[in-house]
């Protein structure tokens, strides 16, 4: 999850540098700042049931004149956590804040399960793609643990050349904590044939909790090379976040795509922020993501088509993947 933290914040921030006048580093100035900017432009107080003039008077308790950047750092980062969201990060020279929504389940993944039991050591690396034939080569499985290396047509021509003759495609999306939200299409627009509306979003547009512009419908389009038809099952764990939720929340509506495993993470709002008066740089979720029938709910984590958790009792054996072999077959 920092990995993605770390590479969506800083092209994130719309102010790099404060004017000389505005820097401070009083611990009341830079808490009501960052209360106030979250206040106006945060997303999503409403759905996650979050009572932020209450946190404010809670937090307002914990500052002090003459506290440590340290104790600072704390009261301010707890604050941020208060919103239940991994896109809420606080960043000095010293430290990061996150919430850490993957800890709310099981954890769901074991990579080592994965090559001892079912693809073996001798898997192909395409980009950051691990893959190979499973089920006796009537399947192709496809490991993405992250978003934030490129998803380029090189790789995915190849794979799914590869694989074209199978029964089926697994892609595996646990705990990957997201990254470029371009390489969601790169992969989506291999698994469509026709233009196909998959989500919508909005801006927050105002101070008040539920300002915002209209919803604006996103697409996928068929890519214009080889593409795979056939059944595709895509793996979810609560560890599955922000880029990896889009793609999740994307499969609702795509008819040969469905999702096994547990809840993604959620993270759909899209990041933004800024730089605190004493030089600390925040960011939060701006954008609420809906689904084609305009509901935000999936920012709380998009639901699987099929509810399955691992069983840490036989380390020989991978359940969730068992079962979109079973599935496909």
């Amino acid at each position: 999850m920092l990995s993605a933290i770390t590479l969506l914040l800083l092209p994130a921030c719309e102010k790099v540098l404060f004017d000389e006048d505005l820097t401070s580093t009083n611990p009341q100035k830079n808490y009501e700042y960052l209360w106030n900017e979250c206040n106006e432009k945060y997303a999503y107080f409403d759905l996650k049931g979050v009572d932020w003039n209450q946190v404010k008077t809670a937090y307002a308790a914990k500052i002090y004149p003459e506290m440590s950047e340290d104790s600072l750092f704390n009261v301010l980062g707890a604050m941020l956590k208060e919103l239940r969201d991994d896109h809420a990060n606080l960043v000095s020279n010293f430290n990061t804040s996150f919430y850490g929504v993957e800890y709310q389940a099981q954890d769901n993944f074991d990579w080592r399960i994965i090559v001892d039991n079912y693809i073996g050591r001798d898997y192909d690396i395409s980009g950051p793609f691990a893959h190979n034939f499973i089920a006796n080569g009537e399947i192709g499985y496809i490991r993405l643990s992250t978003f934030t290396k490129p998803v380029n047509s090189e790789s995915l021509d190849f794979i799914l050349d590869r694989y074209k003759n199978t029964k089926g495609l697994i892609l595996d999306l646990r705990e990957n904590g997201g990254g470029a939200i371009s390489n969601v299409f790169q992969i989506l627009n291999r698994f469509v044939e026709s233009e196909t509306l998959v989500y919508y979003s909005r801006l927050k547009a105002g101070a008040d909790h539920n300002h915002f512009t209209d919803a604006s419908g996103t697409y996928v389009q068929p890519y214009n090379g080889i593409r795979y038809t056939r059944k595709v099952m895509v793996l979810t764990d609560r560890g599955t976040y922000s880029s990896g939720s889009l793609l999740a929340l994307a499969t609702k509506a795509l008819p040969n795509v469905s999702l096994l495993g547990d809840s993604t993470g959620g993270g759909l709002g899209m990041p933004n922020g800024g730089q605190l008066p004493n030089g600390w740089r925040y960011r939060f979720s701006i954008t609420q993501t809906l689904t084609i029938d305009k509901e935000p709910d999936y920012e709380n984590g998009v639901p699987p088509d099929i509810l399955i958790q691992f069983d840490w009792n036989d380390l020989n054996k991978d359940e969730i993947l068992e079962m979109a072999i079973n599935e496909l077959l």
